[in-house]
């Protein structure tokens, strides 16, 4: 059983650690193509964020930005792999980042083409999210079952 629960998590973490291998070879003098392709999307988020809470954002350098990405799904990654629980918040954390500003549905109408594309986009996103909410949950119910059994108390013999 170990070795299926090793399979599953490495098929998971699959998505997470070639999609950080391919922007770190392509990361570069400039944070590659991630950091030109995320530019307009993060500003897109900044400013929805900023029409609607109020609250500006100071500016982020791009190239930090994907940098940070790349280390959040590679150390994750690697650590989820082997059943860490912190490799699985490390790469929650990195999704609920990510998510909204790569998949911002909500700057286009539903009738355009894009809008759908995004949306099914960001779904998955929530899928994988889930996936790493439910795998910490099961580690924390475990965690807490084996502390209830260990706490209790041996029978008295009868004599």
């Amino acid at each position: 059983m170990e070795l299926v629960s090793f399979l599953g998590r490495a098929l998971f973490v699959s998505v997470f650690l070639l999609s950080a291998w391919q922007e770190f070879n392509d990361f570069g003098e400039d944070g590659g193509r991630s950091a030109k392709s995320l530019k307009p999307k993060f500003n897109a988020f900044v400013n929805h964020l900023t029409t609607h809470t109020g609250q500006h954002l100071p500016p982020v350098d791009m190239k930090l930005l994907v940098a940070a990405a790349i280390a959040l799904k590679g150390i994750g990654g690697l650590m989820f792999v082997f059943g860490s629980t912190l490799g699985a918040y490390l790469l929650l954390l990195h999704q609920a980042v990510a998510t909204p500003i790569l998949y911002d549905f909500y700057n286009y109408d539903v009738d355009r083409k894009e809008f759908g594309q995004l949306f099914s986009k960001f779904t998955q996103s929530l899928a994988l999210l889930g996936g790493l909410l439910f795998f910490i949950g099961m580690k924390n119910s475990r965690r807490h079952g084996r502390q209830l059994r260990k706490k209790t108390a041996p029978k008295a013999k009868a004599n």
